[in-house]
Parts: C-alpha cells; structure tokens; sequence
C-alpha cells in the first residue's frame, strides 16, 4: 500500500507502516487520522506478525495539526468529529498483531500518544517526548491519559501532563515510556531486529497473550475516558484556550485565568 499519507513495505513476516508528511512533521490532521484509523482496522486480515510504524523525515510526528482547518459544523457532530483520535489510537491498539514504535526526533501530544498504544517502543537517543497540551489550555485526550499512567505511573505522568515538558529519551527510558534508547542511525536496525524476535515466536499463543495484559490493563480504558473528548470540547471553548493560542502565536508567555 502506497498513497500520499501513509506508506507500507513487508519484509517477511514484518510489515513497516510509514507516517508520510515529512513537511508537515507529520503533524495528524483528519485524513491522516482517518487513513490510520482504516489501517488498524485492514490489519485483522493481514498476515503480518509485527508491526513497526515510524514517521518519515526528521521527526516521528509532531503531533495534531494546529493548522487544520476549525469546524462550523453543529456541537453534535463536532463531537463525533472529536472523538477521531480516540479511535485512531483504538484502531492502533486493537491490531492483533505485535506493534512497535520507532522513534526519531519529536514525538509530542498525539504524536507520542501512538507510540504508547503500541505495544513496544524504541527511540533514537536524541528522540524527545512530552504531551504541551496544557500549554494550549487543552486537556490530553485520545483516550491517552492511561496509556501514560501505565507506562511511567501517576506521579510522572501528571507532571508529563500538567506541566507540558519536553523530556529526553534517556530520562523517558529512565521512567518507562520508551523501552530502549539507541543511536539515531541504529533506529531502524533495532526495531527490525525486535520485530524479528516477536515474529519467530509462535503467533497465536503471542496475539492471545497481548490481548489479555491489554485486556487486564486497560479494563477502566472505555469506562472512563470516552469523557476526555468532551473534555476537550469543554477547554477548547474557554477564554484561556484562546489565550493560550494567542500567545503561542505571538511566542509569548500565556497568563490563564481559569476562564
């Protein structure tokens, strides 16, 4: 498979999903969302065993595109149009197949929110991570909150979340979100060479044991977190949004007011 936003290549059993707007840092507007969305999906009928996804160009993805165009469509169907993220990284997580990130240069908001639906991740050692969300007066949504907390536990992933830092691949391997850290040139390699691993191992016995510890781990996942698009509904018609995006634009510091 070969289009504009999203490429493919198999070696044997492992399959490479490439993120495909260099230019854009590629940053998830809709289509690119909706195009991972029906790649998760078309994975049930793939024969894959592995799946590693990485972005093209400089950086893995920079997250959702702030310049995307904003809705005038009716509160209900901006709703639904806000639940999009959410069932990407559900589509990402659903994949039977063992999934791998391979990271290089910024994987920020959404863009680090794929790599923790993931079931492993390796990054290059200049990689950096981190949710700015906050900063913009958004709460993270996606249905991500837990993915995070998963990997690096409360306290650190409130301060990845309320704070909005950027923080380096040694200390985010430190904390549990990336599982190795490798030289930038020796992403590829790495990544290929786990994938390998996981796809010499007998594949129903490994697509039933992910979905268990996925079951088991994120058992709340849905109970809870379908609200964070409402959420998200809620920050983005309040005054320190607008603030929070004038002063981005300007380059400014932002002083909320908790309007």
């Amino acid at each position: 498979m070969t289009d504009d936003l999203l490429t493919t290549e198999r070696l044997g059993d492992v399959l490479i999903l490439t993120l495909n707007r260099p230019s854009a840092l590629n940053a998830l507007n809709p289509p690119l969302m909706l195009a991972i969305e029906a790649f998760g999906r078309a994975m049930l009928e793939d024969p894959a065993r592995v799946l590693v996804i990485r972005g093209a160009g400089r950086h893995f993805c920079a997250g959702a595109d702030l310049k995307a165009k904003a809705s005038d469509a009716s509160l209900v169907q901006r709703r639904r149009n806000a639940q999009l993220g959410g069932r990407m990284l559900r589509a990402i997580i659903d994949i039977p197949q063992v999934t791998i990130a391979a990271v290089q240069g910024a994987a920020l908001g959404g863009g680090l929110c794929i790599p923790t639906a993931c079931d492993f991740r390796i990054a290059a050692d200049t990689a950096i991570g981190g949710y700015p969300e906050v900063n913009l007066g958004m709460n993270l949504m996606w249905q991500s909150v837990g993915l995070c907390t998963r990997l690096v536990g409360a306290a650190r992933a409130k301060r990845m979340i309320m704070l909005g830092e950027r923080f380096d691949a040694q200390t985010l391997v430190n904390w549990g979100l990336w599982d190795e850290a490798v030289p930038e040139d020796q992403l590829m390699e790495r990544a290929l060479a786990l994938a390998k691993t996981y796809a010499e191992q007998p594949p129903i016995a490994v697509q039933m044991i992910k979905q268990t510890i996925n079951q088991i781990s994120g058992a709340l996942d849905q109970a809870i977190l379908h609200m964070d698009a409402d959420q998200n509904l809620l920050t983005g018609s309040s005054q320190d949004r607008a603030l929070a995006i004038q002063g981005f634009l300007a380059s400014k510091p932002t002083e909320f007011t908790g309007d």
